[in-house]
């Protein structure tokens, strides 16, 4: 733990600091459409096109219940969209490699995945995705769903700030002007940036060089679908390939990275994600991409600091986001730093720490911050392989999804997921002062909190029910690639990343299956829709409520007693969902190996049947 390794530390907060102000500005002009922006000569006639072509009437506001409902269906429609179009890729244009069409199971979770912004991928993009896939089906939801989360934590802080009022905006305005005013400006000076940084950005064919010598390697056995095959014993089939060539992927990626990280979207377009060193080629690129991971997240903290008229609650929000931010950052960084507990115990730990799975490029520290940072927000990107961390490493990942994933979190999931854990800490600190609890004036009843409550529970019973059905089921321990309780790990970080919308995967397990495929989707379906639903009940509620007076007793929502507050919620209420399936996980895993144990067959199906 290098000190050049704390200023770079410092340095990410302190731009993401200075740059939270007026990206919250910016969205202020774009969500509420209050003043104009740089944009409007350019954007202004388009977007009242798009809306005369739509049949939308900008001017006409929105129920909780109507705004719900036009964000359903356009996540169905596209949804469909998507799963058409990746069945049928092998017949359409833009496919130099012809590939083939995707099977049934892994085009519905792909498309749910996308939909979801979660961009779980049980596949090699390059491998997989023809050039059309990946810009029209793929890149399409990174901006859809992207601007539907931003668009969910407006409806939700105009809930807040207004009273008597069942408006809360309307759900087409805010989608095509978060995407028009936004995300593409955003995403096209962004892709710009990348390309000057050796990112590629072209649609011509994949680049085969000659291997000076032949390579054999054991490879998953395929059907003409393209489904992995198992055996009796329900793992895939392998099989000896000789390779003579290397194939180099190639394509339009700069554009898609742009938006999967702005985005928080993830997936990347080669299988190797940002370690890629087309996807990711400088140091510079990697810092950027980090940078990026969080920037419009933040911004919202300053847009519901000023649209709600308290700016020092914005601010708060910010500060309780950062400390549970940096903390897992170091937390991340320390372990991997200190070697695997094995090598400890027995004196050999290296001053390079922990380099499995690690670009040699990056090193430990941007491998720890940028796997802190893609989970601590809802983006799934990775430049490392959370697989190969140590226990505790890999632990900080897995506990950030499972927080909610509120820690600057997503675009607008973060913020909106956060309010919720404003909501039970301002009821809680409502019951230790004996006083109706009150948030910006509202008061905070049952309806509220038994929402709340539900957007939580609905996460934590999808995790760890899948988990538990995995654990205990053929088709589940069957995609386990290490016994015990780092097997365990995977399935848990599986489904919490669907879950939580995130997307990425300690990858030591075989997902492309038919049962994980649609386990993995439905998870993901449950984890994005079945909360915002509640959420946006929370808005419509607050939305009627009438502003109370402050008084002697009311709860301040900012400062440090609020702040502390807010982070004891967080992690309390995560700590007691998940500890018990942690403590059998990660938490197992570093103590053996810290004694030099690696678990038997019998011990791995002890813990196994103790989690289900």
């Amino acid at each position: 733990m290098q000190s050049r390794d704390w200023l770079q530390l410092l340095l990410y907060v302190a731009i993401l600091a200075a740059i939270t102000k007026p990206i919250g500005l910016y969205l202020v002009q774009v969500l509420d459409a209050k003043g104009r922006t740089w944009l409007d000569p350019i954007v202004s006639p388009l977007e009242r096109l798009t809306y005369r072509i739509l049949g939308i009437d900008p001017t006409q506001g929105q129920t909780w219940r109507e705004y719900t409902r036009g964000m359903l269906l356009l996540s169905v429609v596209s949804c469909l969209f998507t799963y058409a179009l990746l069945r049928l890729q092998h017949l359409l244009p833009l496919n130099p490699q012809g590939l083939g069409p995707l099977s049934p199971d892994l085009a519905f979770n792909t498309a749910v995945s996308f939909t979801t912004n979660t961009n779980w991928q049980s596949y090699g993009g390059e491998g997989t995705m023809s050039y059309l896939s990946q810009m029209l089906a793929l890149s399409l939801h990174n901006f859809t769903s992207a601007a539907v989360g931003i668009g969910i934590a407006a409806a939700l802080v105009r809930g807040i700030s207004q009273h008597a009022n069942p408006r809360l905006g309307n759900f087409w305005v805010d989608l095509v002007r978060t995407t028009y005013y936004l995300l593409l400006p955003a995403c096209t000076l962004f892709a710009l940036v990348l390309v000057s940084q050796g990112m590629i950005q072209n649609f011509a064919p994949y680049t085969k060089a000659r291997l000076i010598e032949p390579m054999t390697v054991q490879v998953e056995k395929k059907n003409d679908k393209g489904e992995t095959l198992l055996g009796t014993d329900g793992k895939p089939l392998l099989e000896a390939q000789t390779i003579t060539e290397q194939v180099i992927a190639q394509g339009p990626m700069a554009s898609q990275v742009a938006i999967k990280m702005l985005g928080t979207n993830g997936g990347g377009y080669a299988n190797a994600n940002a370690a890629h060193p087309y996807e990711n080629p400088t140091p510079l690129s990697n810092f950027l991409q980090m940078l990026s991971i969080f920037a419009i997240g933040s911004g919202l903290t300053y847009y519901l600091g000023r649209t709600t008229g308290n700016q020092a609650h914005g601010w708060s929000v910010w500060a309780a986001m950062m400390a549970l931010f940096v903390a897992g950052a170091v937390v991340c960084w320390g372990a991997e730093a200190g070697g695997t507990p094995g090598t400890q115990a027995m004196g050999l730990a290296s001053a390079d720490g922990n380099m499995e799975g690690k670009e040699v490029r990056f090193g430990i520290f941007n491998s720890a911050l940028f796997a802190t940072s893609t989970t601590a927000a809802s983006c799934g990107a990775v430049n490392a392989m959370h697989d190969s961390f140590t226990p505790l490493g890999g632990l900080v990942p897995l506990f950030n999804i499972e927080l909610g994933e509120v820690v600057v979190g997503g675009v607008g999931a973060g913020l909106y997921g956060m309010l919720v854990f404003v909501i039970l800490a301002v009821f809680i600190a409502g019951l230790m002062v004996g006083r109706t609890p009150e948030y910006l004036g509202k008061k905070i009843g049952a309806y509220e909190v038994k929402m709340s409550m539900l957007a939580l529970l609905i996460l934590t019973l999808s995790i760890l029910g899948f988990t538990a059905w995995a654990a205990a089921s053929p088709w589940g321990i069957a995609g386990l690639n290490n016994p015990g309780p780092h097997g365990l790990s995977e399935m848990l970080y599986a489904f919490s990343s669907a879950t939580g919308n995130n997307g990425s995967a300690f990858a030591g397990l075989t997902t492309n299956t038919p049962w994980y495929n649609v386990t993995l989707g439905i998870a993901m379906l449950v984890g994005r829709f079945l909360m915002i639903v509640p959420i946006m009940a929370i808005a419509g509620s607050l939305a009627m409520k009438r502003l109370a007076p402050a008084s002697a007793g009311t709860f301040p929502v900012s400062g440090g007693t609020f702040i502390l507050l807010l982070i004891g919620t967080v992690v309390l209420i995560g700590a007691l969902n998940f500890l018990p399936a942690l403590a059998l996980g990660p938490v197992v895993e570093h103590f053996l190996a810290g004694q030099g144990r690696l678990p038997d067959a019998a011990q791995r199906q002890r813990i196994i049947e103790l989690f289900a």
